[in-house]
Parts: C-alpha cells; sequence; structure tokens
C-alpha cells in the first residue's frame, strides 16, 4: 500500500425522501466532477418542518477524495 494524499471538500445534500437519500444524491452529484472519492463524513443534519410535518432533510458533509499522483 503506497502513501496517498487527501483532500476535502464540504458539500450539502437535500432530499424531501430521507436522510439516507440526502447524503447518496450529494455523493453521486458530486462524483460527476470530483475523481477518487472515497469516504465522507457528516457534520450536520437539518430539515425544515411545516405543518407538523417534515418537508426534507439537509445533510453537510465533507467528502474525502485521492490526489492524483
Amino acid at each position: 500500500m503506497s502513501d496517498h494524499v487527501y483532500r476535502l471538500s464540504e458539500i450539502v445534500g437535500s432530499s424531501t425522501t430521507s436522510v439516507d437519500d440526502a447524503i447518496r444524491t450529494a455523493v453521486a452529484k458530486a462524483s460527476e466532477t470530483v475523481r477518487n472519492i472515497e469516504w465522507f463524513q457528516t457534520s450536520e443534519i437539518r430539515g425544515m418542518v411545516s405543518e407538523g410535518q417534515v418537508q426534507y432533510f439537509q445533510v453537510t458533509m465533507k467528502i474525502g477524495f485521492r490526489v492524483d499522483d
């Protein structure tokens, strides 16, 4: 195993369905323009409530991607 260098980027995903969907959507979208994404770390989960019902979920996360050699 060789040494690697990683870079972090903070992104926010949202979904009307679930926290899981917000994470998966954000990672999928980020992977369209960022190569070598290898991990993510959530730092905040929040959402919007209207008339007593959750309307959407929002997740702030960091993605770690390997810098090319």
